[in-house]
Order: structure tokens, then C-alpha cells, then sequence
């Protein structure tokens, strides 16, 4: 396959690589490179020759066809059969191999890249805007007034002079640090932090050379002001997003400034989606003989709200009013319903003569038929006033009591019995 000049060579290397033996299943190999990539990658404070080296000899023995060859014939075959292409593999960068293997780098969002650094994506700012169910309903625009960091535009983020910087002494250019942490007796938890030294950059500016305008820090202070649209119908906890509007830093992808509406209590109205609902409360004869009243809406318009002729109203009934609810998000000429819920106060107590007349007019059960004898086998009752909240309090407070009495008979009453007998 190879021509006579093909020479058997070295054929172990990359399993020693590995750390593994020459007849390793797949499944070995693959636990093998896993464990030894993380523990040598670059943005983890590895060797990149090794992890360059480990990438390579996985690349080879975990492709069945390239792993006989090398078997048979080494490196060198494997090289002349792939046409010279840089030692063993056709030179794949082994960040990609890397990134295919694990489905990504997990050291950082912006996962690895060449020469050890990375792009991370920045972290998004979030805030909660008030708005009240009215700005809800009408929409509004609100100008709110904020301050980021921005890229030094004297030295354009680079922090110095002369653009020149040096690789962190104490992160090794890195930009993480890890630390050891004793848990216990042959426990120790190992924790990865941002280096303190270059606040993660990996890198470290001379005083000389630091940027007169950003003291060497690549970032300023800027105050930018941002026109926040509320539309009709949005909700409550919706979002309000500016892409690339956040804390600006080098080599980083800015992240965005997040507004979270938070609605207001509203005295009036009560909202369920894309509905409203309002309380309002009738007298007995408003229930009974009809009643009309004035509602203003959330943009001031005068609603007269009336019941049919010859309608009762029952407690706790709902009508609903089509078509002036809130407005639909994105559709503002669609709305929901207005619902109000009716309670009706009843008089605290009746005069003979206006039960007589109320008895003459409003229809009513026959009473029982009962003989004098029978009435006077019944025990006659008190009906009382009662507070159901405190009822309720009352009781749940007695049930938490008697068992506590129970749980102590269980505990003490064996010691009791048993000082009786002794």
C-alpha cells in the first residue's frame, strides 16, 4: 500500500500519549483522552504541546482504519499515506477535535480558541421597570438614564500605550486560578476562580505604559440613556431586551440590558391576561329593583353600567362587558372582556311591618307542616354571630395542642409505668 520504502517505525508513542495499552477498546481510549484533555487544556492552565499531542494521537487511534495503519507501519506511514500532513491526522486543530468530542469547551461560553484565549460572552444587566396597569393598557415610553462600562477609546481597550502587554505571571496567562480546599480527612474540593492579579485577562500592563485616560483598566465609565417602549398589552414579568447594550470588555461579546415589567397594585381594576375585572357592591334593592352606575376606564373614558328591566342580580354573580378588557399584546385593536363581580349588602335587620310587605311581594317556601304536638318535641335553638377566620384559627390551634398531648403520652408514659413498677 505504502511502496517499499515504507519502513516500520515507532508504533507505541501515541498510546503512551494516552496512557493506555495497544490493545485499549474504543470506549478506553475515549475515557483516556477525556480525562488527559481536561486536566492539560490550555484554558485550564495545561500545556498546549500536550494537549496538541493528545488531540493528535486520539485523532488516529480512535479512526479504526488510521489505527491499523499506525499499528502495522507507525508514524511515519501514517504520514506518507496522508500526504505529508503534519504528524499523524492531516493536521486538524485539536481545539476542533476537542469541541467535537465534548460537544463544546467547558471552560467558558465562548468555549476554546487558539493561543489559549478565549471570547466569552459578557453577562447580561437586569432591571425592574414599575409600570402601572394604566401604562399597561394605553402603553408609554419611559427615558431611563444608565451607566456602563465602555472600551477605553484612547487606547481602544487595550488598556496601554504602546498596545503591548504581558502575560500574567501569577495565572500564567490564563486568566484562572485554582485553589484547594480541605473538606476533610482525604477530601479536598478543588475550585476554579478568575485570577485577582489580571481580573481574568490573563495579562498585566507596567505602570509606565498604563493608558492615561483608563489607569491601564480598558474600560470607562460612560451614562447612556435609553428609550424604553412599553406597548399596549404587555405583562407583568414580560421583557424588554437591547441587544449589545450592556458592561462593554475586551475581547468579550457584549451582553444585553434586560427591563423586567413589574405592574403596580391598581385600587380599581384587576387583571387576568387579557382580562379585567372589578368589584362593585349592590344595596338589596338595587339587587332586586334594577340599578345603573358610572365606571371610568384606565384611559378616563365614562362607562354607565346598568342592569335589563325586571333583572335580579344574585350575590357573588359576574356579568361581563365584551370588547373592553386590556388590549391584546401586538394587537391593540383586539381586547378581552370586562368582568365585574357583583356582592349585594343585605340590611342588618327588618321591621314586622316590613316583613309583612316583603312577604306579600317576594315569593317564599311554604312553611313545614308541623302539629303543635311535633313542635313541642322539637328543642328550640340560638342562633349566634361568628367570625369563621377565628373559628378556624381557634380549632387548628386545639388540634395542634392535642397532639402535642399525644406525642408526649407516647414518650413519657413508658418511664412513668416503668417507675410504678420498680
Amino acid at each position: 500500500m505504502f511502496g517499499r520504502a515504507a519502513k516500520k517505525s515507532d508504533n507505541t508513542r501515541y498510546y503512551d500519549i494516552l496512557g493506555v495499552s495497544n490493545n485499549s477498546s474504543h470506549d478506553d481510549l475515549k475515557k483516556a483522552y477525556k480525562k488527559a484533555a481536561i486536566k492539560n487544556h490550555p484554558d485550564k492552565g495545561g500545556d498546549p504541546e500536550k494537549f496538541k499531542e493528545l488531540a493528535q494521537a486520539y485523532e488516529v487511534l480512535s479512526d479504526p482504519e488510521k489505527r491499523e495503519i499506525y499499528d502495522q507501519y507507525g508514524e511515519d506511514a501514517l504520514k506518507e499515506g496522508m500526504g505529508g500532513g503534519g504528524g499523524g491526522g492531516g493536521g486538524h486543530d485539536p481545539f476542533d477535535i476537542f469541541q467535537s468530542f465534548f460537544g463544546g469547551s467547558p471552560f467558558g461560553s465562548g468555549g476554546g480558541s487558539r493561543g489559549g484565549r478565549r471570547q466569552r460572552r459578557g453577562e447580561d444587566v437586569v432591571h425592574p421597570l414599575k409600570v402601572s396597569l394604566d401604562d399597561l393598557y394605553l402603553g408609554t415610553s419611559k427615558n431611563l438614564s444608565l451607566s456602563r462600562n465602555a472600551l477605553c477609546s484612547k487606547c481602544t481597550g487595550k488598556g496601554s500605550k504602546s498596545g503591548a502587554s504581558m502575560k500574567c505571571a501569577a495565572c500564567q496567562g490564563t486568566g484562572m486560578k485554582v485553589s484547594i480546599r480541605h473538606l476533610g480527612p482525604s477530601m479536598i474540593q478543588q475550585m476554579q476562580h478568575p485570577c485577582n492579579e489580571c481580573k481574568g485577562t490573563g495579562e498585566t500592563i507596567s505602570e509606565k505604559d498604563r493608558c492615561t485616560q483608563c489607569q491601564g483598566e480598558k474600560v470607562v465609565q460612560e451614562k447612556k440613556v435609553l428609550q424604553v417602549i412599553v406597548e399596549k398589552g404587555m405583562q407583568n414579568g414580560q421583557k424588554i431586551t437591547f441587544p449589545g447594550e450592556a458592561d462593554e470588555a475586551p475581547d468579550t461579546i457584549t451582553g444585553d440590558i434586560v427591563f423586567v415589567l413589574q405592574q403596580k397594585e391598581h385600587p380599581k381594576f384587576k387583571r387576568k391576561a387579557e382580562d379585567l375585572f372589578v368589584e362593585h357592591t349592590l344595596s338589596l334593592t338595587e339587587a332586586l329593583c334594577g340599578f345603573h352606575f358610572v365606571l371610568t376606564h384606565l384611559d378616563g373614558r365614562q362607562l354607565l353600567i346598568k342592569s335589563n328591566p325586571g333583572e335580579v342580580i344574585k350575590p357573588d354573580s359576574y356579568k361581563a362587558i365584551n370588547d373592553e378588557g386590556m388590549p391584546l399584546y401586538q394587537r391593540p385593536f383586539m381586547k378581552g372582556k370586562l368582568y365585574v363581580h357583583f356582592s349585594v349588602e343585605f340590611p342588618d335587620s327588618v321591621s314586622p311591618d316590613q316583613v309583612k310587605a316583603l312577604e306579600a311581594v317576594l315569593p317564599s317556601k311554604p312553611p313545614s307542616q308541623l302539629t303543635d304536638m311535633e313542635l313541642d318535641e322539637c328543642e328550640e335553638t340560638t342562633l349566634h354571630d361568628v367570625n369563621m377566620e377565628e373559628e378556624l384559627r381557634r380549632k387548628q390551634q386545639y388540634q395542634q395542642q392535642e397532639a402535642y398531648d399525644e406525642d408526649e403520652d407516647m414518650h413519657g408514659g413508658g418511664q412513668r409505668v416503668q417507675c410504678a413498677q420498680q
